[in-house]
């Protein structure tokens, strides 16, 4: 099933992203993992690719499986950036092979000893260009509602970002934040700018205090000061902090649905755990 089809039925959905092993000798508990968390029942699971697509055989394998054990709905990450466009196309053949539709269309973290000259891809917008020749897919594309850290500003950020649109991007789905104003602040001017995609806000459950750090470098996120003092509060407890994590990622997701935000996407880091007491915290809202 094309995730447009899912997105666009006016029913309030719950998605997880998940990750996969990054060798074959930890294979199976994170498939395992993966199947725990399909068999909740989301919306759909996203499944992530390794940088330069080193695990980029395991994604298909995860995502196949949960596609075919579980019935749900599977989004296979694609980058570009370490990729040539010989790989780039054998693995949309992969891809098409393993009879997934919807695919998450990423440059990818660039590497800093590579040449810029020496790349046949420099933007997102050209893998999805090459996704939309190549195939009959649903193509995801994801944004920085706190502007994408290489951006001059935030216009030039979402003029790139419409390009990566028009070239033809289905729905998007931002990195985590953690203040939702961002997000409506985000919304409103994307929608000014003509870009009228799906857009899914990505909320990433923080569980333990070292989380965050990595949160802010892999995002520069803004933490309010109520999230601070979350942490301030219940970061040396691990059990209190996971409590209070999942509860304050809750607390987002229901202020979302609740300002009209219908589709919404979980970081779920591979842990079942916080993907059940998420849900178990919506069990009257979802699918309503």
């Amino acid at each position: 099933m094309k995730l447009t089809d899912i997105l666009n039925q006016g029913k309030l959905t719950l998605s997880f992203e998940v990750f996969p092993p990054k060798s074959n000798t930890v294979f199976e508990s994170v498939k395992q993992a993966t199947e725990k968390i399909a068999s909740l029942k989301p919306s759909f699971v996203s499944v992530t690719y390794g940088a330069g697509g080193g695990t980029s055989k395991y994604t298909l394998d995860i995502a196949k499986n949960i596609k075919e054990q579980y019935g749900v709905p599977t989004l296979a990450h694609l980058t570009c950036i370490s990729s040539t466009k010989e790989t780039v196309g054998k693995m949309i053949e992969e891809i098409k092979s393993a009879g997934i539709e919807n695919v998450m269309a990423l440059r990818g973290d660039i590497p800093e000893e590579e040449a810029k000259e020496k790349r046949d891809y420099n933007h997102a917008a050209e893998l999805v260009r090459e996704l939309r020749k190549n195939g009959d897919f649903c193509i995801g594309g994801a944004c920085y509602p706190e502007v994408h850290p290489e951006s001059e500003n935030s216009v030039s950020d979402i003029r790139y970002l419409k390009e990566k649109v028009d070239a033809g991007v289905d729905f998007l789905t931002t990195q985590m934040f953690f203040d939702n104003p961002l997000f409506y602040s985000f919304m409103y001017r994307i929608r000014e700018a003509g870009i009228t995609v799906p857009v899914l806000p990505g909320i990433m459950p923080i569980t333990n205090a070292k989380q965050i750090e990595r949160a802010k470098k892999l995002s520069g996120s803004f933490i309010p000061a109520r999230f601070e003092r979350l942490i301030d509060k219940f970061g040396s407890d691990p059990l209190a902090m996971k409590q209070a994590g999942i509860a304050y990622a809750t607390d987002q997701i229901i202020d979302l649905y609740a300002n009209g935000i219908k589709n919404i996407h979980v970081y779920s880091m591979n842990n079942p755990e916080v993907a059940e007491k998420i849900l178990e915290n919506l069990s009257e809202i979802v699918g309503k």
